[in-house]
């Protein structure tokens, strides 16, 4: 007897990119610590009648291929195959959120540089705090007065009021920095790319129970939706939901099991 247990493993092809281009040497990548997911293959069932009660004929119509499938592990290549299909490139970026005891803001400039970690480079500001109230200061274009700052965003560089200085005021300062060092990470900007054009892709599904496999292949597909779900005190899971669709060869799947 055979049964298939667990979600299995799935690997997944770029074919094509967001601009329908041909991806030559494509790198399988792996739908790593999956949680679960589904194969749903459906059709549209068109039904003949007569005068009778039940139908004198049915035929099988429109019919798809739907896979929803939840990988855990975050890997910028899955990502891009699926959904994006455009460029990656080095480095990530991240915001800083200041979980120090605060920075005093000191004496003549009075002026504050934060430093981005990992190498980082400062690239937005996100906000500044006072340590006692909790309350934000007002960002100004310059000459702060009590309760306001300016920042110079090409340095990264925070002035602050004399007012606030002699008040013995502490602050904490929030903001956005890029890391771009070689094997630092992917990042991607998103292009506004022409209605019509998605990322293709191939996936391979397999799961096993007792050393028997059943196996999926989907030999072409796009995906239809990626959702990425936050919750307080658990992991964010990322979904992705896709159709399977004819390779340009009359293949839309194929299957096996070892029964």
């Amino acid at each position: 007897m055979q049964f298939a247990f667990g979600a299995g493993n799935m690997y997944v092809t770029q074919l094509q990119d967001a601009f329908g281009n041909t991806v030559a040497n494509p790198t399988p990548w792996p739908l790593a610590v999956l949680q679960d997911g589904s194969v749903d293959i459906s059709g549209d069932l068109k039904e003949l009648y007569g005068q009778n009660s039940f139908p004198a004929a049915a035929a099988r119509g429109k019919t798809k291929v739907q896979i929803k499938v939840k990988p855990a592990r975050i890997f910028a290549g899955v990502w891009n195959a699926i959904f994006f299909g455009q460029t990656l490139a080095t480095g990530y970026v991240a915001n800083f959120t200041d979980g120090s005891a605060g920075t005093a803001i000191p004496t003549t400039p009075f002026q504050i540089t934060p430093t981005p970690p990992s190498g980082g480079v400062y690239a937005a500001d996100l906000g500044v705090f006072n340590v006692a109230t909790g309350l934000p200061f007002t960002r100004v274009a310059s000459a702060p007065a009590a309760g306001q700052y300016s920042v110079n965003v090409a340095t990264g560089v925070y002035t602050f009021a004399s007012a606030d200085n002699v008040s013995g005021i502490s602050v904490l300062i929030n903001f956005q920095y890029t890391v771009s060092s070689a094997g630092s990470g992917q990042k991607q900007t998103v292009q506004n790319v022409q209605m019509g054009f998605a990322p293709a892709f191939r996936a391979d599904l397999t799961v096993s129970y007792l050393g028997k496999l059943t196996n999926f292949q989907f030999y072409k597909c796009v995906a239809t939706k990626m959702a990425a779900n936050f919750k307080n005190e658990d992991f964010m899971v990322p979904e992705f939901d896709f159709s399977a669709f004819d390779n340009g060869a009359g293949q839309v799947m194929g299957w096996s099991t070892e029964e």
